[in-house]
Formats: structure tokens, C-alpha cells, sequence
């Protein structure tokens, strides 16, 4: 009992040290002021697959799609793979290092082999006692950067569907533009063919027969245009859904939605606890404090065992009939590094603050992307109401300029300009529906929080 006594005492001033003085976790908040809420809400709440919002099924399955077959997506879960198995590595030092050792030696000749121990076999075990916490701190660390970059999966993923959805109303919007095209290319051809019958009267200029040329040649420029802009936008598509441009074959017959009602856009402190990239962050300063936490208890000291089973023998034979053990402990306390160790405290602290404030950036980030969304979107209805009232006021211009010409009132030079006019602005109508929708996109995109995928299913966090 005289030799417990010691040794209990001993474990529990151990325990002691490692309960009392193990690093604590600091609260981490974004060094920003506080935040008033959103200039504009809506009602609708948004669905975790934000897109099915739009209410397209072909939209739906392209997004499906690309969520298991997009490259840069799979590498980027293989990033987070290789961030678990980081992981694992650093909780396997809470366990000793058990190793097997076996040696085997010929000596000739045999009476000049000094001892006679030619076989030898034993296991040697290591073991460091988590005394302050250290090992447990740098843990804490990869565990913080495994969901860092689980987030940066799903930020990954987030931006995915929004790149598709973007580019598939693109896509719609073209198809729409060469449909439109070739309706002005037909009208502006059968306006040729009824100055030219004037021409023959006498009853027009033939510039004006080249000016109206002009326009049709124009209009096919145009149609030229849309039509490469398409093959392109199909091709990015492609890419985007892991798939070579030349394989994909897509029809593209779906219509461009009516916008969705606007979403409720919630709290500001909602967003930050919701956006992946923000918590990406958020996770990367809780990483860099038990990086800190690690440099400050490489400054104490550490405990060690050493534990050596052995066997030696001239013969196979006798190779396990005896065995010696060796128990070994070691102390070691950092006496004199020329201030290395306070430098490493100083750089990881450094490195934590940057952190600290690269969150604190991307917090802000954050809020502005959902403003200049919500104005955006706020702007664009109106800027298309206006356009809507433009080519409404141009198509009543270019039928009183008609009825004029045709009276002899005005020249056909009135009518081809406002005939223009009337063209341009219905191809910037539905370029101005396509930014509107793009500008939801945004919205749902930096107001959504991460969702689930074929991966994250199967795998157990």
C-alpha cells in the first residue's frame, strides 16, 4: 500500500492538470457592428432545392444530374474525404503506438559471434499522456477544417445549380430571341417586296429600297448571332453537367417561368447560421484557435511511456521460452529554444485574427449580395415595365407612320426607324425577363442554406 499511495496521488494531480488546464474553446463573433434587418421580405419560404421553385421539371432533372456527375463537384468531396482521413490520422495519437520487431542474424564463423543472439522478436508499444490537452486541442483543429470543407462542398453545390440555372434561362431566352428573329426577318422581307412594288410606280426612292436592306441584313446579323450564342450556352451546359459538348442533346422546349413570389428573406444573424460559405469561415477561425491552443501547450511540459517486449535466441526453437521487459517513462520540458516556441504562438495568433476577419468579411459579403439582389430584382421589374410601355408607344408610332406613308404624309425613312426601334426593344424585353430571372437566382442562391446530395445522404457525419 506504501507504494499506491504515491502512485494514486500522482494520477490524480495527472487528472487534475488535464481537466483544469485542457484548452478552452474562445467564443467567436464577427467583428462587425450590428446589422438592421433587409431593406425588402417576401412571404414565400424558400425550399431546400431552391430551384424547384421556377416550377421547370427539365430544370430539375439537369440540376440532378450535374449534382452527381459534375466534376469539379466530385473533386471537391474528395477534398472533403481527404479532410476526414486527416481526421482519423490525428485521433489515432489518443491510442499507443504498438509495433512488431523481429530480427534474424547469421554470424560465421560461429565462435567469433560475440553474445550468440542471432533471432530476436518482441512488440514495443508508445504512448504521450494528453497531459494539457495538446493533442486533443490539434483534433479539435482537423475536426473544425473537415466541416470547413464540408462546406466548401456545399457552397460548391450551391453555386453549381445556380450556374445551370442560369445558363438553361439563357439557353430558353436564345431559342426565344431566334424565334423572334426569324418573325422580323419574314416581316422586314415581305416590307421589301411592297417598296419595291411602289419602287416600280414611282411611288418611292430606292434608297429607301437599300436602307430597308439594311435593316434585313442587320436582322440576320442578328440571327447569327443568337444562333452561336446558343451552341455555346449548350455547350457550357455540357460541361457543366460532366458530359463533352458533343454528346449532349437537348431540346430545350420549355418556356421561361413567371417570376416566383418574392422570398422571405429573413434576419441578417439567420443567414450567417444558413450560408455554407459563411460557416465555411466561421469553422476555419474555430480550426485556427486550436492551432493557437496546440503552439501554447508545446510550451509545457510532456509525458511519455516506452514499453519493450523481447525475446532473444540462437534458435528458433528457444525463440519464446524468455522474454524481458522494459518500462521507460520520460519527461520532457522545453527549457531553452531561443523564444521559438513564444514565436509559434505569436505566428498562429496572427493567423487566427486573420481568419477572425476574413469571416468577418465574408459575413459582410454576405449581406451585401442580398441587397444588391433584392434591388436588382426591385430595379429590373421596373426597368421592364418602362420597356413594356416603350414598345407599346412604338408599335402605335410605327402604325400611324404607315398610314402616313402610305397617304404620303411623312417618309419611309420615319417608318424604317421606328420599324427598328419596334425590333430592338422586343429582343430587350426578353433579355430584360432573362436578368430577372438571373437576379432570383441570386437571390435564392445567397439567401439558401446548403442541401443534401446522393453523397451527403450516404455519409454519416
Amino acid at each position: 500500500m506504501a507504494f499506491r499511495s504515491p502512485f494514486l496521488l500522482w494520477l490524480a494531480v495527472v487528472g487534475f492538470c488535464v481537466f483544469s488546464c485542457a484548452p478552452k474553446l474562445q467564443n467567436v463573433e464577427a467583428p462587425i457592428e450590428q446589422v438592421e434587418d433587409f431593406s425588402f421580405t417576401g412571404t414565400e419560404a424558400i425550399p431546400e432545392k431552391w430551384w424547384t421553385s421556377f416550377n421547370d421539371p427539365e430544370l430539375n432533372n439537369l440540376i440532378d444530374s450535374a449534382l452527381t456527375e459534375n466534376l469539379n463537384l466530385a473533386a471537391t468531396w474528395e477534398q472533403f474525404m481527404a479532410a476526414q482521413a486527416i481526421l482519423r490520422r490525428e485521433k489515432s495519437s489518443l491510442w499507443p503506438d504498438i509495433e512488431l520487431v523481429a530480427r534474424s542474424a547469421v554470424s560465421r564463423p560461429e565462435p567469433d559471434f560475440a553474445g550468440g543472439e542471432n533471432f530476436q522478436a518482441g512488440l514495443a508499444a508508445a504512448y504521450e499522456v494528453d497531459l494539457w490537452g495538446r493533442i486533443r486541442a490539434g483534433i479539435e483543429a482537423e475536426e473544425f477544417r473537415a466541416e470547413a470543407s464540408f462546406y466548401d462542398y456545399q457552397a460548391a453545390a450551391m453555386t453549381l445549380s445556380a450556374e445551370i440555372s442560369a445558363t438553361w434561362f439563357q439557353l430558353l431566352t436564345l431559342k426565344k430571341q431566334l424565334g423572334l428573329t426569324n418573325r422580323q426577318i419574314e416581316t422586314n422581307e415581305e416590307i421589301i417586296r411592297l417598296i419595291r412594288a411602289r419602287f416600280t410606280s414611282g411611288q418611292i426612292r430606292a434608297v429607301d429600297i437599300l436602307r430597308q436592306q439594311q435593316l434585313l441584313e442587320s436582322t440576320r446579323d442578328q440571327k447569327i448571332f443568337f444562333e452561336t450564342q446558343l451552341r455555346l450556352q449548350k455547350n457550357q451546359l455540357a460541361v457543366l453537367l460532366g458530359r463533352p459538348p458533343q454528346n449532349l442533346s437537348i431540346s430545350a422546349e420549355s418556356n421561361l417561368p413567371e417570376l416566383p413570389p418574392l422570398p422571405e428573406t429573413g434576419l441578417p444573424l439567420e443567414l450567417i447560421r444558413r450560408r455554407p460559405d459563411v460557416k465555411q469561415a466561421y469553422n476555419q477561425v474555430l480550426a485556427a484557435d486550436r492551432e493557437m491552443a496546440v503552439a501554447i501547450r508545446n510550451k509545457y511540459p510532456r509525458i511519455s511511456f516506452d514499453i519493450i517486449a523481447q525475446s532473444r535466441s540462437n534458435n528458433y526453437g528457444n525463440l519464446f521460452q524468455d522474454w524481458a521487459y522494459t518500462l521507460a517513462g520520460n519527461l520532457v520540458a522545453p527549457l531553452l529554444y531561443g523564444g521559438r516556441n513564444r514565436a509559434e504562438v505569436d505566428r498562429t495568433e496572427a493567423l487566427k485574427n486573420q481568419q477572425l476577419f476574413l469571416y468577418g468579411q465574408t459575413v459582410l459579403n454576405s449581406f451585401r449580395e442580398v441587397e444588391d439582389a433584392l434591388i436588382q430584382e426591385q430595379k429590373q421589374k421596373e426597368r421592364i415595365e418602362v420597356l413594356k410601355r416603350r414598345l407599346d408607344l412604338a408599335q402605335k408610332t410605327n402604325k400611324q407612320l404607315r398610314i402616313e406613308f402610305l397617304n404620303g404624309l411623312s417618309e419611309y425613312l420615319d417608318v424604317l426607324l421606328s420599324l427598328d426601334q419596334e425590333q430592338q426593344l422586343q429582343r430587350d424585353i426578353l433579355e430584360a425577363r432573362q436578368t430577372l430571372l438571373e437576379h432570383r437566382i441570386t437571390l435564392y442562391r445567397t439567401l439558401a442554406g446548403g442541401f443534401e446530395t446522393e453523397r451527403t445522404d450516404s455519409e454519416e457525419f
